[in-house]
């Protein structure tokens, strides 16, 4: 989940503009020329934004060349009011109080009186009331409590399981159909999401592009990590050739779980369900403990492959809507940035600015990386919403001959 945030009056939030390594300066990329500017400081304007947007694309069209390339999308990605996805204010209001079903009003205030949680010095945060509440019945045997925590977490369910269409997925169907068009020599690329959603799911369906995401091919659907070593090949009819490998495939790895994982009741299977209930729900729901609950199957398998992977060299990470907040999956990112000589970092979210000058609440992984940035590591920060920064993402088979022609020259000078 994203930080909660401030309001800063000289916020720079959705302003498109990038800042390089060792850079101590933002470059616009659409950058506007006052009216009353002269007709030589509008050609400067242009010129300045032209060099920006050549300089980044640039940039990104080697990152996604890259021999492996992975993706952090957190709950930034489904926010805003494309997709309208819930945030953590959406779900602290939707818990205010139980249904009158048995004429005794449970409400929030009550529970967070009983358990001691407090919004007197900080806004509210749903994550840190459910946090508390666990802390709570792990030495009450509450019944109260425990009804409460049932029913918030039936509407992080309901909430997390809204309808999408085409329109409300744009940024998802151009993210994923630009970078599912890498060279099939290279890695498969993998996309590791904190989000319950089907966002990526349903966006990759609508294009055609195969998800491989720990699931079986049958029906029903049941999870087990072989399914991550599998590929498709497209096999000729006529001949010997053993066939190619399928365009279009991505592996999709969902940490803290998703809307239609069902857990068995003797917790042996996981298995694909359109609504489970809340009680067969594989989710890691918003608290505290998720560090510990990511050593449980399956989410202990998906973590082992996110850390794996950014310790393979030639690397590029993408990170977006993610807000560094979450510290089993944060600090091995700043700990891969330190030791991996081989990895570049691109950081993209509205915020990201403001995050990193401090005018917003935000994690302190914002000022690590940006002081690591400074001293010459390869990260890239990109202040850009989920969809602002999709459409900045270069169509790899647009390249004309002479620039496949000069990337390939630059490669084996000694590029990525």
């Amino acid at each position: 989940m994203r930080p909660q945030e401030k309001s800063p009056t000289t916020s720079t939030a959705d302003i498109l503009r990038f800042l390089a390594p060792s850079d101590t300066k933002w470059q616009e990329l659409k950058p506007s020329a006052h009216s009353a500017a002269t007709e030589e400081e509008k050609k400067k304007i242009e010129t300045e934004r032209n060099n920006a947007r050549n300089s980044l694309n640039e940039a990104l069209l080697v990152s996604l060349q890259m021999q492996n390339l992975m993706v952090i999308a957190g709950s930034g990605t489904s926010l805003g009011p494309v997709v309208k996805g819930p945030a953590m204010s959406d779900l602290w209001n939707a818990v205010e109080k139980l249904p009158d079903k048995d004429n005794t009003e449970v409400t929030r205030k009550k529970i967070s009186t009983k358990i001691g949680y407090s919004t007197e010095k900080g806004k509210p945060n749903i994550e840190e009331f459910l946090s508390r509440c666990d802390a709570y019945l792990q030495v009450n045997d509450d019944t109260e409590v425990s009804k409460f925590v049932s029913f918030c977490k039936t509407i992080i369910l309901e909430k997390c399981s809204f309808c999408m269409t085409d329109k409300r997925l744009i940024g998802h169907t151009t993210f994923l159909h630009r970078l599912s068009r890498r060279r099939v020599r290279d890695s498969r690329l993998k996309l590791f999401t904190t989000n319950y959603d089907l966002c990526f799911e349903t966006a990759a369906g609508k294009q055609g592009i195969v998800v491989l995401d720990g699931f079986s091919f049958t029906q029903p659907r049941f999870y087990d990590p072989r399914f991550f070593g599998y590929d498709i090949v497209r096999r000729p009819r006529t001949g010997e050739d053993l066939g190619n490998y399928l365009e279009g495939v991505i592996h999709l790895y969902k940490l803290h779980g998703s809307v239609n994982w069902a857990r068995s009741s003797d917790g042996k299977s996981i298995t694909t369900k359109e609504k489970p209930t809340p009680d067969e729900a594989c989710l890691i729901y918003p608290g505290k403990g998720k560090y510990q609950q990511s050593y449980i199957q399956p989410h202990l398998e998906l973590v082992a492959q996110y850390l794996s992977s950014l310790r393979e060299p030639n690397t590029c990470l993408i990170v977006t809507g993610f807000g560094f907040n979450d510290s089993h999956l944060s600090e091995p990112v700043l700990s891969a940035v330190k030791t991996n000589p081989h990895l570049r970092l691109i950081v993209a979210d509205c915020c990201v600015e403001d995050w990193i000058n401090g005018k917003a609440e935000a994690s302190p992984y914002w000022k690590k990386l940006f002081l690591l940035a400074q001293k010459g590591e390869d990260i890239w920060f990109v202040n850009a919403s989920f969809q602002d920064f999709a459409e900045l993402i270069p169509d790899l088979k647009s390249l004309t001959p002479a620039e496949k022609l000069a990337k390939n020259i630059r490669s084996l000078a000694g590029g990525y």
